[in-house]
């Protein structure tokens, strides 16, 4: 096996850092896959790899040599074979439909600009349809743990090449829950974005208006660095989308901007027998109500509802539009079951995808009135991990069931992202998956960090330990820092204005030391000034620096009588944030209180 095996993003970089060269660790690599792995539909040889490697050479001379200007520099990756990547063929799981595509897909082409290079395309189910992982002529791919458990689907191999070491992270696809379920059979990390966030031009559509390009890593950490890489707006997909520049303040806790503080769960899950995922589920959530977070417990049906209206409604109609022309010529070329499946879009009239969508906006006001006082959702990724030979002896039934929590998440144009959450009494992984709004990507891979720091699972299959998690994503709205230094405080009277607007506290710092600060008279509740003064005339003075959303920021600056503004202040390192300050005449009359270092102290000594 290879000197890589259950790498990390960070380890590749840190062996880059110590002097090794992209040639000789992904020769290695390469050498040692074996290319009959169902896991693997195609392989970089190694004309690939010396074509690769010069267009990372001509890469970094554009980057001046710097690599630094090159985040993912060498660090290989995988490709489900329904994204293009210039070099190889497309299959989607359906020799007769391969074709060579002249460019890489959006996402792809981001990944290779950072200096990433595409080591492989992987299976899936055919065309993207199923979450087995057995729907695939070049076979079914088999669980990372036991061989004889479905690995999940349709992203199959993936899923699989990431859970055993062999790349830090691939790139599969979502629709229904592809993204998500082979990440929680096989103890990964599954980013599910918002859709739209990345673009999927280049890539063969299941449903063009639910489909998301979606991260198979072994840390939070990874995913969100690869999550970053890949974000962004493409004026040539039709379904690509602009990120709001801040998340509204109405609307349902889920939809708007803040830390997640509350969670609902269904009240009551269903398990179709599995008995060690139910248990493992209960403990799960014994363990989650030690994370500071509130657990709700909610009736799910209106979204079991709207994940059945993917399926079993006239949605299946867009998987056809997706493959109308194959099937009219290559009809006996596809797996049966996709067939039969896509194939059911004949049994729906224009008139009954009106009356669907009609039902789906429905549901979608009927969720967000339900989950109004909730931040998100937290649910069993799997609820079952059937065997190869049950799913292939009920393909139908047994597929329906794994997606019983991932079919209506994009439908409700929701965020999700799946991870480890230890294992079944027989061995097996188990994964849950927090589900939240449109854009609140950022604040799901916070969480996640949380509950992985506090109980770390082994890097997928491999016997790695799992290193410290701290999120890396910056795809998320805007924000503003904001210094405040007196009644704005932790526990203090107006500090609520700060957290009704969905604040987090960063830290407890100080300022620099020229600063000097006075109880102004007659305010109410007291509040002091904050006085810039010039070099060994002040001192250090005690302050909290809160994040808010950029949208919360004017109605809160709103709200700030004079003579007090917000202007820029110093901290102690050296940082200048927006903070807390004074006009010159409002200081008349003050009482001088540096000499407490901070408003705290000084409200204490007057009670």
């Amino acid at each position: 096996m290879p000197s890589t095996l259950g790498w990390t993003i960070k380890d590749w970089q840190n062996t880059y850092q110590q002097g090794a060269s992209p040639e000789s660790l992904l020769g290695e690599l390469l050498a040692s896959l074996d290319a009959t792995d169902a896991a693997w539909i195609s392989l970089l040889d190694k004309p690939g790899l010396d074509t690769a490697l010069a267009e990372l050479a001509q890469t970094l001379q554009k980057a001046g040599g710097d690599k630094s200007k090159l985040p993912l520099y060498g660090i290989p990756f995988a490709a489900k074979d329904n994204i293009d990547a210039a070099g190889f063929e497309t299959t989607a799981a359906c020799p007769a439909f391969a074709y060579t595509p002249e460019n890489d897909a959006n996402t792809v082409a981001r990944l290779k600009a950072a200096g990433a290079i595409v080591i492989g395309k992987t299976n899936l189910d055919q065309f993207a349809t199923g979450l087995v992982g057995t729907r695939s002529p070049y076979g079914a791919v088999p669980n990372s743990f036991k061989p004889e458990i479905i690995s999940g689907g349709s992203s199959s191999g993936s899923s699989s090449v990431v859970a055993r070491g062999l790349v830090p992270f691939a790139l599969g696809t979502d629709t229904a829950g592809s993204g998500r379920i082979p990440a929680g059979l096989n103890n990964l990390v599954g980013l599910k974005p918002t859709k739209g966030l990345f673009s999927i031009r280049g890539v063969v559509p299941a449903c063009r208006s639910l489909d998301c390009v979606s991260i198979f890593a072994l840390t939070v950490n990874d995913a969100g660095q690869v999550s970053d890489v890949m974000a962004g707006f493409d004026a040539e997909d039709a379904f690509s989308r602009q990120a709001p520049y801040a998340l509204p303040l109405d609307g349902p806790a889920l939809r708007r901007p803040g830390p997640i503080k509350r969670l609902a769960i269904p009240e009551q899950p269903q398990w179709f027998g599995d008995q060690q995922a139910e248990a493992a589920w209960d403990s799960a959530i014994s363990l989650w109500q030690q994370q500071g977070v509130e657990l709700v417990a909610l009736d799910f049906s209106p979204m079991l509802e709207l994940a059945a209206l993917l399926y079993e409604g006239p949605w299946v109609a867009e998987r056809h539009a997706a493959v109308e022309d194959f099937m009219v010529s290559h009809n006996e070329d596809m797996n049966p079951v996709v067939k039969g499946i896509i194939s059911k879009a004949g049994n729906f009239s224009a008139t009954d995808t009106f009356k669907a969508q009609y039902r789906k906006e429905e549901l979608l006001r009927q969720i967000d009135k339900l989950l109004a006082d909730v931040d998100a959702l937290l649910v069993p990724t799997a609820p079952t991990a059937p065997t190869i030979e049950a799913v292939n002896a009920d393909p139908v039934t047994l597929n329906s069931q794994l997606g019983t929590y991932t079919n209506f998440v994009n439908l409700a144009d929701m965020s999700a992202l799946a991870i480890p959450a230890g294992f079944r009494d027989d061995g097996l992984p188990f994964g849950v998956t927090l589900i939240s709004g449109a854009w609140k990507d950022a604040e799901l891979q916070r969480l996640a960090c949380q509950w992985l720091n506090s109980h770390p699972t082994p890097l997928g299959a491999t016997s790695k330990d799992r290193p410290g998690e701290a999120p890396a994503t910056t795809t998320s709205t805007p924000t503003i820092q904001v210094a405040v230094v007196g009644a704005h405080l932790s526990g203090m009277p107006l500090n609520t204005q700060l957290s009704e607007r969905y604040s987090v506290l960063l830290e407890q710092t100080t300022t620099s030391a020229n600063y000097r600060l006075f109880a102004l008279p007659n305010t109410t509740p007291p509040k002091p000034g904050l006085k810039r003064v010039s070099s060994g005339e002040g001192q250090e003075i005690i302050v909290e620096v809160w994040e808010m959303p950029a949208s919360a920021f004017g109605s809160f600056v709103d709200l700030i009588p004079a003579p007090l503004g917000i202007g820029s202040v110093e901290l102690a390192d050296g940082r200048w944030v927006n903070g807390f300050i004074c006009e010159g005449y409002g200081l008349d009359g003050a009482e001088d209180v540096t000499a407490f270092g901070g408003w705290r102290a000084y409200i204490a000594s007057k009670s």
